[in-house]
Order: structure tokens, then sequence, then C-alpha cells
């Protein structure tokens, strides 16, 4: 019978011949998107793939940790997925039956919409998994235990890229760090990606509102903030107003019964005196008392509303996009009273409008977009329709202006973003990326900011139109970018909120949750509060910690 050594050994030159992929035999590519040359990846699932060598993987383990018994088993999707299952097994052989779970990379918007397969016991938890790089997969399970009142005692990877590191860091969360090889056992010096830093926010409260639509991958509703309240909309029909010092409920207000779509407050609040406006898949628009959630004034004139209001108070005006079910007339735009809700001018359009309006008051403009692939620039006072521009996609997102340079910037479903004349709707410029662009740009100083489905943050010169830098996530990013504190502060769908330097893209803190960030971060300057809204109606109330302790990214 093999020692343990020897066990080892052979899994090590299993590991080395199959489960190490070169540039010179194999098409790698990088994070960045480009063709990696002479470079190298670990992909373990031809060795798990083979029952001998998920066997021997499954040994190991058990001499490791027989010890420890009982303990259950767990890890995330794809690669925990055989290796608990050969454990579990070996485990029934040995005598040693074992409870074991799976952690989904998403959430299942189906059936039970579970993130944990697998029903979780008593006994000690060992999370496994093929490999650990910067840690974030790692940390992120920790997160999902730490959603259900559960922690991990132990951490057993196959490969740790970064020994000291990766065991530090796992230390800080009180926990132990297992594995059998490091990079250097197979001749390999350099990790291929930057360590993320640490988590530098602080989780003041956590409020869930109920009954989430997971099928809506997308940008839902924003906070909008006054001094001591935080007011949203969510996918159970209920518009809430909650205390921003501990998350309880001040009020909330119940909409109409969504007509379509399983969609109920999509749109994003804003604020203006004492009322609070928003639209609702109920078809109407609303003015609500801020502090008694009372019904100032409704406008109902639409069939659905997922559009954020705009308003102009030099106009007293509210702008709002608008969705009909009629044919070829599916979408337009509305500008009602702000005190009373009377509409002033309404222009129709033949697709439905996701997009929200943007006023401009030096220009005394509005823009928005529409599903026929068309954005609309309009007399904000009158509605007189200035000019129009057609891309090649829909435009679901909203827009910024540039008036120094007397631009509108916007993202397009065509993968492009765009710059325009403000005055005559001519391009001015325009720069594609690999996916859709379902972000609203951020302008600041000469520089815009925005996010992509191909999982990256660009930053863009305003002023010769190139690529200043870019930041590659976990996931697709729909989140809109936010200037706070002098830092790009944006969510992807990995779950993430990054802090990022404006000037180099570099990745300065993060805070992880188990659900897709979709929405922009809010912000209060007085309180240095941020919130953070998941696409599952959560949110946190974060506070930067008082020391950083940043590690330095290589």
């Amino acid at each position: 019978m093999d020692t343990f050594e020897e066990k080892k050994g052979t899994l090590k030159k299993i590991i080395q011949k199959d489960g190490i992929l070169t540039s010179d035999k194999h098409l790698i590519i990088s994070t960045r998107g480009n063709e990696s040359k002479g470079g190298w990846i670990f992909d373990l699932r031809n060795v798990f793939m083979n029952p001998a060598s998920l066997d021997l993987i499954a040994d190991i383990f058990w001499k490791k940790f027989s010890s420890l018994y009982p303990f259950q088993v767990g890890g995330q999707e794809i690669a925990a997925i055989p290796l608990v299952t050969a454990i579990l097994l070996k485990g029934q052989t040995l005598g040693k039956p074992t409870n074991g779970f799976i952690i989904r990379k998403n959430r299942k918007p189906t059936g039970l919409q579970r993130i944990v397969e697998g029903e979780l016991n008593s006994e000690r938890i060992i999370l496994v998994d093929d490999l650990m790089n910067s840690g974030t997969a790692i940390f992120r399970q920790l997160k999902v235990l730490e959603e259900i009142d559960r922690k991990a005692d132990l951490v057993f990877v196959l490969v740790n890229f970064r020994e000291k590191t990766n065991s530090e860091r796992v230390a800080e969360k009180d926990l132990k760090l297992d594995f059998l090889f490091t990079l250097k056992d197979f001749g390999l010096n350099n990790a291929p990606t930057n360590v993320l830093p640490k988590q530098n926010f602080d989780i003041i409260w956590k409020f869930k509102s109920p009954h989430p639509n997971l099928f809506n991958r997308v940008p839902k509703s924003t906070p909008c903030l006054d001094k001591d309240k935080l007011y949203f909309g969510s996918d159970c029909d209920y518009f809430w107003a909650l205390s921003q010092n501990d998350g309880s409920i001040i009020w909330k207000f119940e909409v109409g019964l969504a007509r379509a779509f399983r969609k109920s407050i999509l749109s994003s609040p804003v604020l203006f005196g004492d009322l609070v406006y928003f639209g609702a898949y109920d078809g109407n628009v609303y003015a609500l008392n801020k502090n008694t959630g009372k019904v100032r004034w409704k406008y109902e004139e639409a069939d659905y509303v997922g559009s954020s209001p705009a308003v102009a108070p030099d106009l007293n005006l509210l702008f709002i996009g608008l969705e009909f079910g009629l044919f070829r007339k599916q979408g337009g735009i509305a500008a009602l009273d702000l005190k009373t809700g009377k509409e002033v001018w309404k222009y129709a359009m033949e697709e439905y409008v996701h997009s929200s309006p943007v006023y401009c008051p030096e220009k005394g403009t509005v823009a928005i977009g529409c599903n026929d692939f068309c954005v609309y620039l309009f007399d904000a006072k009158n509605g007189r329709l200035k000019w129009k521009y057609k891309t090649k996609g829909p435009i679901k997102a909203s827009f910024s202006f540039d008036t120094a340079r007397n631009l509108l910037i916007f993202g397009s479903f065509d993968k492009n973003i765009y710059a325009l004349d403000l005055d005559s709707g001519k391009l001015k410029g325009k720069f594609e990326t690999k996916e859709v662009i379902f972000s609203t740009p951020k302008s600041y100083g000469d520089y815009v900011y925005f996010s992509s489905a191909d999982k990256n943050i660009y930053c863009l010169s305003l002023v010769t139109g190139r690529l200043i830098w870019k930041f590659t996530t976990g996931g697709r990013s729909f989140s809109s970018p936010e200037i706070i504190e002098g830092k790009v502060i944006v969510g992807s769908n990995d779950g993430r909120a990054y802090e990022l330097d404006a000037k180099t893209g570099k990745c300065l803190s993060f805070f992880q949750t188990t659900e897709r960030i979709t929405n922009p971060i809010a912000y209060n300057p007085q309180t240095k509060r941020y919130f953070v809204t998941t696409y599952a109606n959560e949110i946190y109330c974060l506070q930067k910690k008082s020391a950083t302790g940043l590690e330095q990214t290589r």
C-alpha cells in the first residue's frame, strides 16, 4: 500500500501532465481578452474527469483529515462538485458517512432559488477547492456561509498559488488553510493575476426586502438619500423608506399589481422638496410625501413605467420614460408638473423605453434613449424634438453631459460608448467594448468612466477619446460607476463593490456580497456611509474601516 507521500507524488505527476496547460500548445486568453504568449494556466477538469485521479485525491483527503471526523465538506461550483462527490463516496466506503453541500456561483432563479445546494448540519465545515490564487472564490464562500450563520473551520485546496499571503489572509478569518502543492512544486514562480486588497468596509446594517425577482438580473431601484432616510423600490410591490442610521423601516408604500413581466418597481427615485418621485410597473408615476409615504399625486397614463425620473426645478417639471402595450406605440417620454403631476407634454415612440431621461439646465434640454436604437434630445420646456441619433442597438441606461466639451455621452447595446455634439447630435467619437453596455457613464474632470457586460470597467479621456485604463472584474458589470471621495466606486455581477483609483484603475479595496450588484453605489458624504444594493433587493450600509491595512497588489 502506497504511503501518503507516494500518493501525493503520484498526484503531482498527474497534475503536471494533465492539469498545467501552456500557451505553446493551447490558446490561452487572458483576463484582458488578449491571447497569452509564453503563459500557462492550471485546468484540473481533465484530472477531475479521470476516475482514478479523483479517487486518489479523495484517498489523500481522508488520510489527511480522518482524525478530524466527523465533519461536513462543501465548496463552490464547478471544481468542488467532483471533489465533494469523491470525498463523500470515499467516506462511505471507509464507514465514515459525511454530509456534503455545494455553493452556487449565482443563486438559482427558479425552483427553491437556493444559493447553497444541500442541507448543512451542525458538524464542522471543511471547504474544498482545486486552486487558491487571489482567494476571492474562497472569501465569497465564507461570505455565503456567514449569511446563513455558519462558519468554516478549514480550507483545503490542491494548489496554493500564494503560500504566505493566502495563509495569512485565511488566518485573519480564524481559519486554517491546508494545501498539497505550491507553484514552486511545479517549477512555476509567479501567479498570473493580481491579489485583491483586503476588504476595507464594515457592515453597519443590512436590510432585505422580501420576494426578490431573481429573473431580472438588471439594474433595479437605486436608493436616493436625504439627511436621515433612504428611499428605494423593490420587486415585492413595496416602496421603502428606511432609517440611514440603523436600517429600520420608517414607512412603506404598496404600489398596484404589476401587469406584466413579473416586474414591480425598477425605477430609481428622486427627491425634490418634501416629495419623492418614482415609477412602477403598475403603469403609474408616484409623488409621495417623503416623511409619511402618503400620495401627493399619481400619473396613470402609462401601462408600465421602468424608467427613473429626472427633475428640472427651474421649469417645475419631472421627466420620465413610459411604456405601453400598443402596437407601434410602445414607449415615450412625458413631462409632468412637479407639484400636481399634470401632463405638460408627451412624445410617443415605437418601442419600449427602459432608459431614464437626463436634464441639462445649461442647455434647457432633456435626453432619453429607446429600444428603437435611438437617442432623442428635446427642448425640455415644450417637448420639441431637437434631434435624434440612431445606434445599432437598444439604449437601456441614462446619459452623462459634458458641457465643457458640449457632449452627450451614453452606452448602447451595440457595445459602443458614444459622444455626440449636444447642439447638432453629430457623432464626435465612440469607443467599442466587447459586450453590451447597461451602465450610465460618469463624467469627472477630463475623464469618463463606465462599465460593460464584458466584465471591464473603463476610463476614457474626454480630450482624446483614448482608453486610459480598464479594470477587469470577476463578472459582467451592469452597475454604473460613481465618484465618491475622489475614487471610482462600482459594482459587478461577481457580487463585489470595487473601489478603484480614478487615475490608474488600481483596486484599492472591495466589498463582497453573495448576490449580483447591478446598481450604482449610493453615498452620504455627511455620515460617510455607503449603501450597496444587490439585485436580490438587499441593502448593505457600509463604512470604511478606521485603518486600512491594505496589501500592495503586484
